[in-house]
């Protein structure tokens, strides 16, 4: 339906006040260090970050959220949240995805009169759950009837235009070599996403300790223009 996909695009809309465009996930340190430099270096970084990560891992509990959205059942999104939080072990990772995944149940609780998405937004606020971005994106998402495939390209789709953008101020990047580098995504999104679809909670996993140690070592940088 088309109410969906403007649901969709809501939300993952570059102008949604979730506060990601602070955080470069680790990119800024590769950068500084001189290991990225210029767009197929950036590419490498993406891909590294979806396949090992944001796939495995964050669109997978987008997928679950859609799913416990769908019922509705609030413990089961919690439990998915403290699922998340154990995962996330590199402070400024987990702090992004807090404050995005608190700005997004903010937002969605305001939006309409949803008593599950005002009760994940009450917990998050209370400090009963973390509040990743991932549970509550599928989650809000899920609610509008967008279906887990959908969810979590589009989840994985807004992860890759912010590290996008992230280099275009980091690197001697252009716009076009950007959408151009989002285009050539497309195939890899669209394959981690179905596979997403089909897992449950208990296949989450992730493993990238190259990105991991480059955002532990990003808050010692002396000069920082990301947050993380």
């Amino acid at each position: 339906m088309t109410t969906d996909l403007l649901a969709l695009l809501q939300f993952t809309d570059g102008l949604f006040p979730a506060g990601g465009f602070a955080h470069s996930f680790g990119l800024e340190t590769y950068t500084q260090s001189g290991v990225v430099r210029d767009g197929a270096g950036l590419r490498a970084f993406l891909e590294a970050h979806l396949e090992g990560t944001a796939g495995p891992a964050d669109a997978v509990a987008v997928a679950s959220a859609v799913r416990h959205a769908a019922r509705p059942d609030v413990g089961a999104c919690l439990a998915l949240d403290q699922r998340l939080e154990a995962m996330k072990w590199v402070p400024e990772l987990a702090l992004a995805s807090r404050q995005m995944g608190r700005q997004t149940a903010k937002v969605a609780a305001v939006l309409g009169e949803d008593p599950f998405l005002t009760a994940l937004a009450d917990a998050v606020e209370d400090g009963r759950t973390p509040g990743h971005h991932a549970m509550l994106f599928g989650a809000v998402v899920g609610r509008a009837g967008v279906d887990a495939t959908s969810a979590a390209a589009a989840f994985l789709y807004a992860a890759s235009a912010l590290i996008v953008n992230a280099g275009l101020r980091l690197l001697p990047v252009g716009q076009l070599e950007g959408q151009r580098l989002l285009s050539a995504l497309r195939p890899c999104i669209a394959r981690l996403a179905a596979a997403a679809a089909l897992r449950d909670v208990d296949d989450m996993w992730s493993f990238s300790p190259g990105l991991e140690i480059a955002s532990v070592e990003h808050a010692g940088l002396d000069m920082r223009l990301f947050r993380s």
